[in-house]
């Protein structure tokens, strides 16, 4: 099971709550930040406008590829060791609006883990050490170190990779 703290709420679904959940400037100022981000060929830049701004923690050497997309709401919720990539168009989620209820929950990416493309990493996972997540993965439950994982839903596909 994934670890995300549940809030459960009364009437409409939570998307119209949004703005009691998260202030609308803080979207706005992640919103823009992120899309500069997303298009910034500069590593350097990128890394420092995420951490600068969004208040990510980011390790030294890591890279997000064009069109990356970490949470416009709480990008605060990210951590990425060193060394790792960030697939093309991949989407790192800390939060997940539903019916009845929203949930918050940390992403924590280890240290040279790489993420291929167009993944979507949901709320409360955290992705081992030197682990490899095949490109359009749905990873909605942690990744032990040092394993190769794929799929939708992910699974398993080898328990470590070789050096």
């Amino acid at each position: 099971m994934r670890k995300t703290t549940r809030y459960p709420v009364e009437g409409p679904n939570p998307l119209w709550h949004v703005y009691r959940t998260v202030p609308f400037l803080k979207v706005m100022k992640n919103f823009i930040v992120i899309q500069i981000g997303r298009y910034t060929p500069s590593m350097r830049m990128k890394n420092w406008l995420y951490r600068t701004f969004l208040r990510m923690k980011i390790g030294e050497k890591t890279s997000f590829a064009l069109m990356a997309m970490p949470d416009v709401m709480f990008p605060e919720k990210i951590t990425v060791g060193r060394n790792s990539v960030i697939g093309y168009n991949t989407t790192i989620l800390t939060h997940e609006y539903l019916i009845d209820e929203y949930r918050l929950g940390e992403v924590v990416i280890g240290d040279e883990v790489m993420i291929g493309a167009n993944c979507t990493i949901l709320p409360g996972v955290t992705i081992g050490d030197r682990a490899v997540v095949s490109a359009g993965t749905l990873v909605h439950k942690d990744v032990p170190p040092g394993s190769f994982v794929g799929g939708n839903p992910m699974r398993i596909i080898r328990g470590t990779v070789p050096h």
